[in-house]
């Protein structure tokens, strides 16, 4: 027979073991239930099966205003109105990393679904099968999986983790989208601001007391949306507090969609594979032009090339 003292640990051990284990399996049931509740949508027709290590994943951010609050800055900007693809980014993560491009929404392209031809963004008003279609069309890239956020979303997210901090060159500003940085250097940003900066379409800079418009446009508001990615996905990975990991998935499951080949355990893997990297970012060569009355990207030859094969 063990000593009283011995059983009584033994007790306490066994006692302790239990409740990690509940705690354990009721925190992977939060998990699974945020999973279950996001949206899917049948790509079995366009997306390519994976045959080596490396995956192709298509984000695409959608600037719904469907969840976005009534008294955010720019909820009722006239010039944003409806859903489209306002963010289209190529992921490609595998053993060696992971390989982040964006893809400008002013692409020239062919339309796979009439033939015709028009800017890459409007695509996606036949659905996320044919900007998926139109991405392997006219880039020649595989894509093995599709998913999509709105961008009021990512408040919500960027709130669950306390913030994130992005690193301001100069105090900025958008009247439009409701963006405010005071001072330069590291900012921490909360949900709606966060959100401001994505959006921020007017993005203006004060440097030694006046006020300079970003001349790049909207190539400029694509590279800050990647540093924004980067940045939350750092933000995230290095979040080890798990009822703070469980907030974050839980607010993201509400303004995500996803293709149904994109498992339970496929999400977790992708996950730990971002942890704790950096994407390296690549610029997808184009060139200005104009077509009619449209001015418009065309891929830069030959240097396009030689960025599109990093993702084949």
């Amino acid at each position: 027979m063990q000593p009283p003292r011995r059983r009584r640990w033994r007790r306490i051990l066994l006692g302790t073991l239990a409740v990690v284990v509940v705690l354990a399996v009721a925190y992977l049931g939060w998990l699974w239930s945020s999973y279950r509740s996001i949206d899917r949508v049948d790509l079995a027709d366009v997306l390519d099966e994976p045959t080596g290590p490396d995956t192709n994943y298509l984000l695409v951010g959608s600037d719904s205003r469907e969840n976005l609050d009534p008294e955010a800055p720019d909820a009722a900007e006239p010039s944003v109105t409806g859903e489209r693809a306002d963010t289209i980014i190529l992921l490609r993560v595998g053993p060696d990393g992971a390989l982040m491009m964006s893809i400008p929404r002013d692409l020239w392209v062919t339309d796979p679904a009439d033939g015709t031809e028009g800017r890459i963004n409007g695509t996606f008003n036949d659905g996320p099968g044919n900007l998926v279609a139109a991405v392997k069309q006219n880039l020649s890239v595989p894509v093995h999986h599709y998913a999509q956020v709105d961008f009021a979303s990512f408040s919500g997210l960027i709130d669950s983790v306390g913030g994130i901090t992005i690193d301001f060159p100069h105090p900025a500003f958008d009247t439009g989208s409701g963006l405010v940085v005071d001072s330069s250097g590291p900012v921490t940003l909360d949900g709606p601001q966060a959100l401001a900066y994505v959006r921020a379409r007017n993005y203006t800079e004060v440097i030694d007391g006046a006020e300079v418009k970003d001349p790049t446009a909207d190539l400029g508001r694509q590279a800050r949306q990647r540093e924004f990615l980067v940045t939350a996905l750092g933000e995230v990975a290095s979040e080890r507090n798990p009822i703070a990991l469980g907030r974050a998935a839980s607010s993201l499951s509400s303004g995500l969609t996803v293709d149904d080949r994109l498992g339970f355990l496929g999400a977790l893997s992708l996950a730990r594979q971002l942890g704790g990297a950096t994407p390296e970012t690549v610029e997808l060569p184009t060139r200005g032009a104009r077509i009619g009355s449209a001015s418009v990207l065309l891929l830069e030859e030959p240097e396009a090339e030689s960025v599109l094969a990093r993702f084949r």
